[in-house]
């Protein structure tokens, strides 16, 4: 029985590239599938993984229709084994319902991909449609870590260096970009634990906090 399965996990855990991984295995053994993605940061109709592999793959926007392209492609004689779905927290619930849908009318395996959580810690609304629908949900074992070393669980956004925790939930941008100067970029994208999420730490700011000089013992 096909089944919709949600592979999650923080930013830098290896989903973009589980995803490449997991097509590889089954068109080597002579399935057929699409690729989709949504605000890749490699760009429009590409999928990336941070270990430099590369996909080409059809953009969703919020008005694609997974239900009409697949009906459109069946009934034009297309084959079609199997979805990847990358970025899938960026995908509408309505897009997610009909991915289900496809899942259980027309026997198709869809494999999303996708962080749970945005910068605020709220929920995707894509990703908590996936939770609430998909036959599984795997969590990736790969762990990012924090810069303390301990497990990242939060995806934190900086701009020019600054964590912040307001703003439009869609920023397209990367894990520690730096600009060519070696300046933190305008919009980059850190993993974190909790504690230090929280505490609004990054590494940067530890840094600069660990090379502050010490007070002068007077008074």
């Amino acid at each position: 029985m096909a089944e919709l399965t949600f592979w999650t996990g923080t930013m830098d855990a290896g989903k973009s590239t589980l995803a490449l991984q997991t097509n590889h295995n089954h068109a080597a053994r002579g399935r057929v599938g699409r690729i989709f993605t949504s605000h890749d940061r490699a760009g429009e109709a590409h999928i990336s993984s941070r270990l430099g592999l590369t996909h080409d793959a059809l953009e969703v926007m919020p008005e694609f229709d997974f239900w009409r392209y697949t009906v459109d492609t069946l009934t034009q004689g297309g084959r079609v084994d199997y979805f990847i779905c990358d970025e899938a927290q960026f995908y509408t619930p309505r897009q997610i319902e009909a991915l289900a849908k496809i899942v259980d009318e027309l026997q198709i395996d869809v494999f999303c991909f996708g962080i749970l959580t945005d910068f605020r810690t709220q929920l995707f609304p894509g990703s908590a449609r996936l939770v609430e629908l998909a036959d599984r949900t795997e969590v990736l074992q790969v762990e990012a870590l924090c810069w303390c070393g301990k497990r990242a669980t939060h995806n934190a956004r900086t701009e020019d260096g600054v964590m912040v925790t307001e703003g439009e939930v869609i920023v397209v941008g990367d894990v520690e970009d730096r600009e060519a100067d070696g300046q933190p970029a305008e919009v980059a994208y850190e993993v974190l634990c909790r504690q230090h999420h929280r505490r609004g730490l990054t590494a940067a700011r530890a840094q600069a906090v660990s090379l502050a000089p010490e007070p002068l013992p007077f008074g």
